[in-house]
């Protein structure tokens, strides 16, 4: 009889996976963030579950989303156009717990710090200025980003190509198909470095000929 993968064993597997392959292997079922969101220092992997922070136009519900978090945590934050929710001293400290990343709709500050941590800070753009810190936190809730649902808990996958949101059953269901996606695009990079044809492995000419006659087809790798 099998079993799912423990939340250790998915989260070991997704630092092997690009987000394209998970995006591929998916075919719509996960939940794909803006694109407007950008890493702040490109060439980090993020992957953890979700800490959800409500902050809009105030700091301090990414403050309480900060104190609750801990190692393996993404804060994931519905920020502000205009003003920053976060900059160097809470990423350095989000670091310092061991959170495994941040990820903002709406703006950060300190940038060129941020650039400097190991630490994935994804964010829509940069502001000097912050906003002010008065509300009642509201942390751990369902959060809407570009009408993308995002939940207490879920599965979050970041890289330099954008973020994937999931479930621990949505990733079962595709996490296989992924890893046999990665493997063969990795192998298939390898032999065209090394002087391999893409279109030996690609069927370009039946897929052409299939789309021209109006018939169904899907181009696919070999």
């Amino acid at each position: 009889m099998s079993t799912q993968p423990s939340d250790a064993q998915l989260l070991e597997r997704l630092a092997r996976i690009d987000s394209t392959s998970l995006a591929d292997a998916g075919g719509g079922r996960l939940r794909i963030l803006p694109a407007s969101l950008r890493p702040i220092r490109p060439g980090l992997r993020m992957v953890g579950r979700a800490l959800t922070v409500d902050a809009h136009d105030d700091l301090m519900p990414i403050i309480a989303g900060l104190h609750q978090a801990g190692p393996g945590d993404v804060l994931v934050v519905t920020g502000n156009d205009q003003h920053a929710v976060a900059g160097e001293l809470f990423a350095t400290e989000a670091l310092r717990r061991g959170v495994a990343g941040i990820v903002i709709d709406g703006r950060c500050r300190d940038s060129r710090t941020l650039a400097r941590l190991d630490l994935p800070v994804y964010a829509r753009g940069v502001a000097p200025t912050a906003c002010p810190a008065r509300a009642v936190p509201v942390v751990q809730v369902p959060l809407q980003i570009g009408g993308v649902d995002v939940r207490p808990g879920d599965m979050v996958l970041g890289d330099d190509d954008g973020i994937v949101v999931a479930s621990t059953d949505e990733l079962a269901g595709v996490l296989d198909a992924a890893e046999t996606i990665q493997r063969r695009e990795e192998a298939l990079q390898t032999a065209i470095a090394a002087g391999a044809s893409l279109f030996d492995h690609l069927n370009y000419d039946e897929h052409l000929a299939a789309l021209e006659a109006g018939e169904d087809s899907r181009l696919a790798f070999s």
